[in-house]
């Protein structure tokens, strides 16, 4: 059987047809020595029979036995060697079968692969400029599948044709696409990836990647194929720019946020300085907004604040940028208010205007109309060289004045405003360093009776400062308030007043005063202020009941019913309590009478005007009659002329502070004062 048709044969006939061809080999093998036998049998028929038989036994079978021992030999060796070629020839089949299984089986996992990532497969042959694509990426861009395409290219013009057909990609796009293609083909880049816009077949865009590399190269090293993918990458460009949208916009409003608006005020500055032309920033808060969103609730807050800034895009220009920082917060950046500094502050201030008297107007929410204002800082920008920060900081420092004075109101940057900003930063910052350096101390202001005896003492703080020397309470306690750094100077003042009643208790010229110190409405709030102060005391060996705490209205106002279980709980250790300034704030009976007051105090105010003014003459001995009938000391602050003492002690007031007795003193002076007087 020829050759070719025996590789032709399936295996099992193939095995079979070689084990018959063997048989059919050994056969006629066979028939040929047994032809040979009967010729040497008969080839002699005329000699001599016993001689002729002597000689053909002797050759026939010498030869026969020797034919037939090779050839046995001979068809052995060709089984066994069929044999091992047949087994050889099997494991042979049996690995290409495993690898073509392997194979197909790669091949199926990359189409599905392929398939499920929507990547669409091209060759291109660079010469004729023949482009082969799979039916996904013709899908890509909305086209059936159609195998090769013919672009009419020439060789020489190969680099500057797209694999991906350069006639479909959008213009912007294709300067990078031949620049990256042509990179390749030279050899510059290891493989080839573009990300460009492709034209759909109805007509809009798809934002396409596309991949490759060449695989075969001429003798002269001029590509000659190149293979690569396609994958639409539309949903990814959309992600990508829906997050670069979110990360430069309010996710409330969509208005630009804090980084967006610091790119454009930064190139608005540098257009300005450029120029020379001036613009404004306008630091806007809604008044009252915090309380809004406390009473009608989170949802109804938004709205607001989604009204509002349609509101502020209708009054401004499409060229300005209205952005918010957050919370209640927005800021309008007008640039190009020309190159007069006074033509474009009053432009300024005409929007400021128009901001204010649009977010005045009534807000429509659930059925019913609310109100609310707005204040805004105005800065300009164009005549000195502020930076970004800054420019928001000064226009936020003009919007704070706004705020204080009532709201509903604009104001200018003024640079009075940043150093008062500046003093009370480096006062906090100062405050923040006094306790651990120990430069607090406590002076001691006398309280007479009517007879001019000294009965206790008002602890009174000062600070001694490092740069401005000895410094009183009211240049630096508003900001300790502020801070809320008043609570540990308040800790620290019971602690040094506590320290000074035990040091009078050893002394009989001292032991019976008593020691008024003055408590901050912070401080009296914190929620272990009682036990704090028990610890002080006990820590010091203090008499509780020589200890008063002067309280302020603001204290008790807040929260009357724990200001009453405080005091109580304090006044059963003996504490006693102190109402100071009284009259100054909004007094009402309906909680005087209620309160554990021992004593109030008379503010000064009153004291000095009540020899000049009817009203406050009338105010103090209203005060007086009243602590009477309700069994209160009443203690006048503020005496300084013997007059007032007298005309005091004339309506029963039996209390006594002022300069008229002495001015504070240091802890030293008031015991040799003591030491004298008694």
């Amino acid at each position: 059987m020829p050759l070719h048709l025996l590789l032709r044969l399936t295996a099992p006939r193939r095995r079979l047809t070689e084990w018959l061809l063997l048989a059919a080999g050994m056969l006629s093998t066979a028939v040929l020595l047994a032809a040979m036998v009967w010729n040497e049998r008969h080839a002699a028929p005329y000699a001599d029979a016993a001689r002729l038989r002597e000689q053909v036994d002797a050759g026939w079978r010498g030869l026969a036995f020797a034919s037939l021992a090779g050839w046995v030999l001979f068809w052995l060796a060709c089984a066994v060697a069929l044999l091992l070629a047949q087994r050889r020839r099997g494991a042979l089949e049996r690995l290409a079968r495993e690898a073509e299984a392997e194979r197909l089986d790669a091949a199926a996992r990359i189409e599905l692969a392929l398939a499920g990532a929507g990547i669409g497969l091209w060759d291109w042959h660079i010469p004729s400029g023949r482009r082969n694509v799979d039916e996904r990426a013709c899908a890509i861009l909305g086209h059936a599948a159609y195998g090769e395409e013919h672009e009419q290219a020439h060789a020489h013009a190969a680099a500057d044709t797209a694999a991906d057909g350069l006639a479909l990609v959008h213009p912007d796009d294709r300067e990078l696409v031949q620049e990256r293609l042509a990179r390749h083909l030279q050899g510059a880049s290891h493989d080839f990836e573009a990300e460009f816009r492709m034209r759909h077949r109805s007509g809009h865009w798809v934002w396409i990647q596309s991949r490759g590399k060449v695989v075969e190269r001429g003798a002269d090293g001029a590509p000659v194929r190149m293979v690569g993918t396609r994958s639409d990458i539309g949903a990814r460009k959309q992600a990508e720019a829906d997050l670069a949208h979110l990360a430069f916009h309010d996710g409330l409003t969509n208005l630009p946020n804090r980084r967006l608006l610091m790119d454009r005020l930064g190139r608005a500055l540098a257009k300005s300085e450029r120029k020379g032309g001036y613009g404004a920033v306008l630091f806007i808060d809604l008044d009252g907004f915090r309380l809004l969103n406390d009473t009608l609730g989170h949802a109804a807050a938004d709205r607001l604040l989604e009204m509002a800034a349609f509101r502020l895009q209708q009054v401004t220009r499409d060229t300005d940028t209205v952005a918010r920082l957050g919370g209640d917060q927005f800021v309008l950046l007008l640039e190009d208010l020309g190159t007069v500094a006074d033509s474009a502050c009053a432009h300024a201030e005409l929007v400021a205007r128009k901001v204010g008297n649009a977010l005045g107007l009534a807000y429509a929410l659930d059925g019913r109309e609310l109100r609310s204002t707005a204040s805004v800082g105005v800065a300009l920008f164009g005549a000195g060289h502020a930076g970004c920060t800054d420019l928001l900081r000064q226009a936020d420092l003009a919007m704070a004045d706004a705020k204080s004075a009532g709201g509903a109101a604009f104001r200018f940057f003024d640079p009075a405003m940043q150093a008062a900003v500046d003093a009370t930063t480096s006062l906090e910052t100062d405050l923040r360093f006094a306790l651990a350096r120990r430069e607090f101390e406590l002076w001691y202001q006398p309280v007479v009776d009517r007879m001019g005896r000294t009965t206790g003492a008002e602890a009174l703080i000062r600070w001694r400062h490092p740069r401005n020397g000895l410094t009183g309470p009211g240049a630096f306690i508003p900001q300790a308030e502020k801070s809320g750094l008043i609570v540990g100077i308040g800790d620290w003042a019971l602690e040094e007043a506590c320290r000074q009643l035990a040091a009078w208790r050893a002394d009989p010229a001292t032991a019976g005063l008593t020691l008024a110190v003055n408590v901050s409405a912070r401080q009296f709030r914190q929620c272990d202020f009682a036990p704090r102060l028990l610890e002080i005391l006990d820590a010091s060996g203090a008499d509780p009941r020589r200890l008063k705490l002067e309280l302020t209205e603001t204290v008790l106002l807040a929260d009357v019913e724990d200001a009453i279980a405080r005091m109580a709980s304090l006044q059963r250790h003996g504490i006693g309590f102190s109402l100071d300034d009284f009259g100054t704030g909004y007094s009402s009976l309906s909680y005087l009478q209620r309160l554990p007051l021992d004593q109030l105090k008379i503010d000064q105010s009153f004291v000095r005007d009540m020899l000049r003014t009817p009203h406050a003459a009338s105010i103090v001995q209203a005060v007086v009659h009243l602590a009477s009938s309700l069994g209160l000391q009443v203690v006048a602050e503020g005496v300084e002329q013997e007059a007032q003492w007298d005309r005091l002690r004339e309506i029963g007031c039996d209390g006594f502070q002022g300069y008229l007795f002495a001015r504070p003193m240091p802890a030293a002076e008031f015991a040799a004062l003591r030491a004298v007087s008694h």
